[in-house]
Parts: structure tokens; sequence; C-alpha cells
């Protein structure tokens, strides 16, 4: 495979990982628990324009290491177009989330998970840091979020 697209700059990367949230239904999460054992599932998601939305059983590891941890990795992409967001995950309750998130929730994927008979909740992720690459060649200049502010 031969590489002929240019490097992106952060501007173009900022605004190719807003349009993969908007467009993208799944996405990876890990977390870990309190031991370090590291847990990696495929949530669906909504992005709201400044937080990622995601919903699990509380009872589960991932919702237990959200809800006790309270920090994440989310990934989108392959191996050539990658986005890792690292970021801080607050728990909300079915009673506790806002209305507007559990309804673009709704929206976005078709379930509601405040009617689903499971314990399940809602968990606001803020992005910290956010990192996207196309090929190696991006590696240098990949970080296109830090401490929560983008890079221009």
């Amino acid at each position: 495979m031969k590489i002929t697209e240019p490097v992106r700059g952060p501007r173009q990367r900022r605004q190719d990982v807003l349009a993969r949230l908007e467009r993208e239904i799944d996405i990876w999460v890990a977390t870990a628990d309190a031991k370090g054992m590291p847990c990696l599932v495929a949530l669906w998601f909504v992005w709201d324009g400044t937080y990622v939305w995601l919903s699990t059983r509380l009872t589960n590891p991932t919702g237990r290491n959200l809800r006790t941890g309270g920090r994440t990795r989310l990934a989108l992409g392959d191996t050539r177009d990658v986005v890792l967001i690292d970021g801080e995950a607050v728990t909300y309750t079915s009673d506790e989330v806002p209305d507007e998130a559990a309804e673009a929730f709704l929206t976005k994927t078709g379930w509601d998970p405040r009617r689903d008979s499971a314990s399940y909740a809602f968990f606001r992720v803020r992005p910290v840091k956010v990192q996207a690459w196309c090929e190696a060649r991006e590696l240098p200049r990949r970080h296109v979020m830090r401490d929560g502010v983008w890079v221009e």
C-alpha cells in the first residue's frame, strides 16, 4: 500500500475527530479495576458536543470500574485511522441522568437504558486528552487535545 495522503494538521484532525464522534455509534471503552485488571468492551455512545455519554450496567466490570475509578480511555477506528480519548467519568443513575442526554441516546441508538429492566446507568465522560493519527507519519503531532483544551 502506498501512502499518498498529506499529513493532516491539528485543525483538520480535530474536525475529523468531531465528525467521527457525531457519526459513529460504537466506541471501545477501556477501564481497570483497583488492582489494575484491564477491561475492554465496545459500547454505544452519544457525543453532545462536550461530553461522551455511555450506558452500561452498574454491576458489570465496566460499570464498576467507571463508577469507582472515574477514568477511561475510549478508542475509535482501526490501526490506520486512530482516535484515543482519555477522559474523566461521572456516573448517573437512570433517575439522575439529564433528560437531554438520555433522549439523545435514545435518538441515536434506538435504545433507552432508563426503560430497561436491568440496572443500567449513564456515564458522562469529559475528554481530557485526545490523540488522532493516520499512519505513523502523523504520530509526532497526534495530540489534538491536552488538559481538556483543543490544540490549534
